[in-house]
């Protein structure tokens, strides 16, 4: 083994640690750059290390002097866009926000680099095998990705992966590389096989998985029938195990897979019907998004035992193993452990993999099986970014806000006004104090004794007390001169501090993963950025769900529950990016409330164009009307009721003909519309 792998092997990346001051939240985590240096000395520099976008970014993403989100689809070999330009061209294409924007170009770009990474570790290593890399469609179904990741593919022979009778339909008539595999898993019906069957009666190489022994029994029968030699392949129930959110993926009592014995049992059933040379694969999967190397590792050693065994039990006629998903992405930038990160680079994984099996099968004395990945997330989720458009703010203190006293106001106003005028001499007793005034004003008002307008004073006295406590905490931990620290109350007191911005967009269903498993994605500002982001806030959608927010945010060292954010300027467009989200988002979202498919534009990189891109096409959100037919609520119908209802009032009066009619056409354009909100004819 090389130096280089010597090297990689020893490297252990310590896994996050979490500050232990109590309830496993650093106290100063909420805390960016943006607190501790002045507006007139705000640069491009310090946006890039407020939202890491240097790092999660993997040099796709970068920000201009204009103070834009910039992107590289082709990195340093193509060029750099400004969003903001693919903004103002989406609504010269009247589409309205939210919008998801696709990067065919960066599509093609991970697919090249996943393959070259590869390609790059069976030369280096003189792996005599080779790779045949397949896109798991469940990832991102969407034609336009499918048929742009199977056209950089090409020159590799990248092929697909398919886990139902729908995917595999799909990918049937996408795939045209005969060198290229089309991967079937999931569990299967006789449909299913015939359909997988007819593939390789096409003369494709379509291996079906199977994921219990009467699955083998029924391939080899259908197959008989239909006079075709299939090509089978088993997952292994392995023992090793992933960690993170799917880490139940895999291990003993994982959903999917043959145990040890029902590997022996499908074996000997395949000797005794004389089709043993049909199995030509073996397979594992462990869980999407692997944070850590090691479980990549351990679980490819022990897979890669059982291929060797098995060839060494006479079963020469097996080719590949199949190393399944799981290839993470670095979400939050701080390449570790953590469930949304990744403690490895791509060309690590790669490295690792391809050794680990070289390895086991050296020590075994075995030939080196050709490997098969279904990376997915790793090629997609870079590609989408989700644009959102903050239409408002619900703030806690605002300066219209009257802090004047009378000497008719309650005594608890008197004495917050006294307390807010001695903050700097001892800001924890006036903290306090003011939580102390907050509990008992609260429980004379549940019993009747203080009326709304004492209560409204006391409220607006609290946030801003709280505020300024914050803040000059915040100004004491940013002082050289002093060793103090924000306080713990002060910290769990931030979250409740934060302006909530209002975006026109539904988190179930462009974010799924957020709301369901915790997820963390890159989330900041389109623009602006060379301006000192002065907000602390969380995001929060149109839905009427309490779930339906974001007040978890991507940073290197901690969870943050705050977002550094821009002031609101006189109604002028405010846009939020929700990046890195190109993988199962777009197919996993739900109709909550009916919000429905958002919009889309597909750009394209073209030298010749002035902005140096061009959107390609555009795919229309979900309207009312299609929204409303999933449940059954069928527009002519609705149109119909809603005629009769108005003819009833016209007959009673109720509107006069004219103004009836023109109600009656606005219901119907109406129906027409899209299901998310629109301000000045935009969303």
């Amino acid at each position: 083994m090389s130096e280089q792998l010597l090297s990689r092997e020893q490297q252990l990346i310590e896994p996050r640690e979490y500050a232990s001051n109590g309830n496993g939240h650093d106290a100063s985590r909420d805390l960016t750059l943006a607190d501790f240096i002045p507006k007139s000395e705000w640069t491009i520099d310090d946006a890039i290390e407020t939202y890491n976008i240097d790092r999660w970014g993997l040099g796709y993403f970068g920000i201009n002097d204009a103070g834009h989100v910039t992107i590289s689809p082709s990195r340093e070999a193509g060029a750099t866009i400004d969003i903001m330009d693919v903004i103002k061209d989406a609504e010269d294409w009247n589409l309205r926000f939210p919008l998801v924007i696709r990067f065919q170009d960066l599509l093609r770009d991970r697919v090249v680099n996943l393959n070259k990474a590869f390609a790059d570790s069976i030369n280096e290593q003189n792996y005599q095998g080779s790779y045949f890399g397949v896109f798991p469609i469940k990832v991102n179904q969407l034609r336009e990705v499918v048929e742009e990741i199977e056209d950089a593919g090409r020159p590799f022979h990248y092929g697909l992966e398919a886990g139902s009778k729908p995917e595999l339909f799909a990918a049937l008539a996408t795939h045209s590389d005969s060198e290229a595999v089309i991967i079937c898993n999931g569990y299967k019906d006789s449909a299913f096989i015939r359909t997988a069957l007819l593939g390789n009666k096409l003369g494709k190489k379509v291996i079906m998985i199977a994921e219990k022994v009467e699955e083998v029994k029924s391939i080899v029968e259908i197959a008989r029938e239909i006079g075709v030699k299939p090509i089978i392949g088993v997952r292994i129930r392995l023992a090793a195990k992933s960690t993170g959110i799917w880490s139940t993926s895999g291990g003993e009592s994982a959903k999917f897979g043959l145990s040890t014995m029902d590997l022996i049992e499908a074996i000997d059933y395949l000797h005794s019907v004389d089709a043993i040379d049909s199995l030509q694969l073996v397979h594992f999967h462990i869980g999407s998004q692997i944070p850590d190397i090691l479980s990549i590792k351990r679980a490819t050693r022990e897979a890669t035992r059982y291929y060797a065994k098995l060839v060494k039990m006479g079963l020469t006629g097996i080719h590949y193993i199949d190393v399944g998903g799981g290839l993470g992405v670095d979400y939050d930038g701080s390449r570790t452990s953590f469930h949304s990160s990744t403690n490895y680079t791509m060309e690590d994984y790669a490295a690792d993999t391809v050794y680990n099996i070289m390895d086991v099968c050296d020590e075994e004395q075995v030939a080196h099986p050709h490997i098969v990945s279904e990376s997915g997330r790793a090629i997609v989720a870079h590609h989408s970014l989700l644009v959102v458009r903050v239409f408002g703010a619900i703030e806690k203190t605002k300066s219209e806000y009257d802090l004047s006293v009378k000497r008719s106001d309650h005594r608890w106003v008197k004495q917050l006004q006294k307390i807010k005028e001695r903050i700097e001499e001892n800001p924890r007793d006036a903290l306090h104090d003011t939580l102390q005034i907050k509990d008992e004003s609260q429980n004379a008002f549940d019993l009747g004794i203080l009326d709304l307008r004492t209560k409204a004073k006391i409220e607006t006295f609290y946030w801003h007390i709280i505020e300024e406590v914050a803040d000059l905490f915040k100004r004491r931990a940013e002082d050289p001169n002093t060793d103090e620290e924000i306080p713990e109350e002060i910290a769990d007191l931030t979250p409740h501090l934060a302006d909530q911005y209002l975006c026109n967009f539904s988190v179930f269903q462009s974010l799924l993963d957020h709301w369901a498993l915790g997820q963390i994605f890159p989330i900041m500002p389109i623009h602006r950025l060379n301006e000192l982001p002065n907000i602390h806030g969380t995001l929060v959608d149109i839905t009427c769900d309490s779930d339906g927010k974001v007040s978890k945010f991507a940073d290197i060292k901690d969870v943050r529950t705050t977002l550094p954010l821009h002031a609101l300027q006189n109604g002028d467009p405010y846009y939020v990016g929700f990046f890195l989200t190109g993988a199962y988002q777009d197919i996993m979202g739900d109709l909550h409330n009916l919000f429905g498919r958002v919009n889309e534009a597909h750009v394209f990189l073209d030298p010749d164009e002035e902005t140096g891109f061009y959107i390609e096409e555009t795919i229309a959100g979900n309207s009312i009307s299609q929204v409303l037919e999933l449940t059954q609520y069928h527009e002519k119908e609705l149109v119909r009721r809603m005629k009769v209802q108005i003819d009833d009032a016209i007959k009673s009066d109720r509107l006069k003909p004219n103004e009836a009619m023109r109600m009656l056409n606005e219901y119907e354009k109406g129906l027409q519309d899209h299901t998310y909100l629109t301000f000045n004819g935009k969303g």
